[in-house]
């Protein structure tokens, strides 16, 4: 059986470093793409003239109400365009007659420092593995890690002399971040309690002795917040969200922060802003004598 060209493509994609969340979304979309080119009788280089692309970005905009799951869905698409063009499959990219929408900012979602400390003290104590569960929750929280740099780490990646970590980040760019002692305190007690490893070895298992991932991480995350009463949805992002926020509240600077969280532009970090200035704008409210109700 020929392999279809959205599934060519899924898998040039999985040579360029996406993670397997991404890789997930965007065989989803373009699943969803290739049902409307059957239920049509379209091919891809007919879907892709103008009229036809047009009708079907008209479809999924007023099936999903989110704004970003719309943009994801079209970024998928001009990827893919691209991608078709490259081949010689079609001969002229669509997307340039067509205007980019911007993209929702939405501002990230954290936990309060209090809120933190109670996830962080829960996973210390609960669960099958407290010990593995207190020094991947105090690694990603001390450097804000995303949860493919968290669960890709080797043992050798923590240097506990220096008090830093070897991270991989988007687009296989390789960064050294700041880790705190309580981090490093949890890892070694973690590390002492392991069968024999080395340096290339995963530093974070699984109970079956194999490389966490991505997905355990999440399913992890979600039970343990559960097991604290936090009453809301917290995800591996929602500690590195409480991280740049916490510290953003605490004095440090943006082009800091920027280089801790592995982002490309400061643009990207100023999001974090909006959040703290929310809370200096709480507090001003609540302690400035000519801003309290009379």
């Amino acid at each position: 059986m020929e392999t279809s060209l959205s599934a060519r493509f899924v898998l040039h994609l999985q040579g360029k470093n996406f993670s397997p969340h991404t890789l997930r979304a965007y065989g989803a979309d373009l699943a969803e793409m290739d049902g409307y080119l059957a239920a049509q009788k379209l091919t891809p280089e007919q879907f892709f003239l103008h009229k036809n692309l047009r009708a079907y970005l008209a479809l999924i905009t007023e099936k999903n109400s989110k704004k970003n799951t719309v943009l994801r869905k079209i970024s998928v698409l001009r990827s893919f365009a691209k991608y078709l063009l490259k081949q010689g499959i079609i001969e002229i990219n669509p997307f340039k007659l067509l205007p980019s929408p911007k993209r929702e900012r939405l501002l990230p979602k954290f936990l309060t420092e209090a809120e933190t400390e109670r996830l962080l003290d829960t996973a210390a104590n609960q669960g099958k593995m407290p010990a593995r569960d207190r020094a991947l929750f105090e690694l990603i929280y001390s450097s804000g890690l995303r949860r493919s740099e968290v669960t890709g780490m080797t043992v050798g990646d923590v240097n506990f002399n220096m008090g830093v970590a070897r991270v991989m980040g988007k687009g296989s760019k390789e960064r050294l971040v700041p880790i705190t002692d309580a981090a490093i305190e949890a890892v070694k007690e973690y590390l002492a309690a392991r069968p024999v490893y080395d340096g290339g070895s995963p530093l974070f298992l699984n109970r079956l002795g194999k490389r966490l991932t991505g997905d355990g991480l999440a399913y992890l995350i979600k039970n343990i917040t559960i097991k604290a009463n936090l009453a809301r949805k917290i995800t591996p992002h929602s500690l590195r969200h409480s991280f740049a926020t916490h510290m953003l509240n605490n004095g440090c600077d943006l082009r800091s922060l920027q280089e801790m969280l592995g982002h490309k532009s400061l643009a990207a970090t100023q999001v974090y802003t909006h959040v703290s200035l929310e809370r200096l704008k709480k507090i001003y409210g609540e302690s400035h004598p000519r801003s309290k109700d009379v």
